[in-house]
């Protein structure tokens, strides 16, 4: 069966929601005045974070469909640990402190929801296949890392799914690579804590499609065949990063930004204080530089951190 067709020309996603029920909050706002038509969220909603419960009812409460991370798998059945994927014993302490805090703090009707959500989602964007998951298609907290990910796996990874675009989140980092016109992996980032970059703001993404190409044959044709109207390149909107071009070759035009987002980070911050949650996560919150799950980072991606 094909994926249902989307019919909208923005939407947007967001991940590791990590009880910061204060940036979702915000990116809700921030949407709306981007005229952002569907959002999806793709998991993760506690950890970290104060007051877990007020994320969950916030996504119930407006409908936005969400793909189950592995926090949300393990506090809706009950498991001992979070699923995060960790080895080093310092980031397991950590993520453990983490997930207690988390599964004392969930209500049971939220437990009920969370372990009732798909661990993926499906849908057509013009020819797009778009395949939401939390890590990747084939393992729910797997790592895909922008240094150690090769094209060649992505590319498995379109064919082995039946997909065009997968879109992920899991290590709290975004990127996105296309590995050939088309096939696109994006890594939505997270909206929990900050990306380790020293900015206290937080990253989703959105993705802009554009179909007036589809109803002019000649201009279809032209795309096709015109070596020079390939690639047009155009200026990322106020507050975002592009990360693409549009592909005129191709039968709808994609634009994918990075939107970085402020928030309250001074009261989530006195709030996780107020809470009993480490010294460690506030300190993240206040300054930008993760100072745990830094061990699980490929060698790259630590060294743009502090720590």
């Amino acid at each position: 069966m094909l994926p249902k067709p989307l019919n909208a020309h923005r939407i947007a996603f967001f991940g590791g929601v990590y009880s910061n029920y204060l940036a979702l909050e915000a990116l809700l706002e921030d949407a709306r005045e981007r005229g952002i038509e569907r959002l999806y969220c793709l998991g993760d909603l506690g950890a970290f974070g104060p007051l877990p419960d007020r994320a969950c009812d916030i996504l119930r409460e407006t409908g936005i469909p969400v793909v189950q991370g592995n926090y949300d798998n393990s506090v809706g059945n009950g498991l001992a640990d979070c699923q995060c994927g960790y080895t080093d014993p310092r980031d397991n302490y950590f993520a453990k402190v983490s997930y207690d805090y988390t599964f004392r703090r969930t209500s049971s009707e939220n437990k009920t929801w969370l372990r009732n959500l798909p661990a993926e989602l499906r849908f057509r964007l013009g020819p797009f296949r778009i395949l939401l998951c939390h890590g990747s298609p084939r393992k729910m907290n797997e790592f895909l890392w922008e240094t150690t990910t090769s094209d060649a796996f992505l590319n498995w990874l379109f064919k082995r799914y039946h997909t065009d675009i997968i879109v992920g989140t899991h290590t709290g980092l975004h990127w996105h690579r296309e590995t050939s016109p088309g096939k696109h992996f994006i890594n939505c980032g997270a909206i929990g804590r900050p990306p380790n970059d020293g900015q206290r703001t937080v990253v989703y993404t959105v993705i802009n499609a554009d179909y007036a190409i589809n109803s002019d044959p000649v201009a279809q044709q032209s795309a096709r065949t015109d070596p020079h109207r390939r690639i047009a390149r155009r200026a990322p909107p106020k507050g975002s990063t592009k990360t693409s071009a549009y592909h005129d070759n191709l039968p709808c035009r994609l634009q994918i930004d990075f939107v970085r987002l402020t928030y309250d980070h001074d009261r989530l911050a006195t709030e996780m204080a107020s809470e009993g949650l480490p010294d460690e996560f506030i300190e993240t919150i206040r300054t930008g530089w993760w100072t745990t799950c830094n061990e699980i980072l490929p060698a790259k991606e630590r060294r743009r951190g502090i720590y």
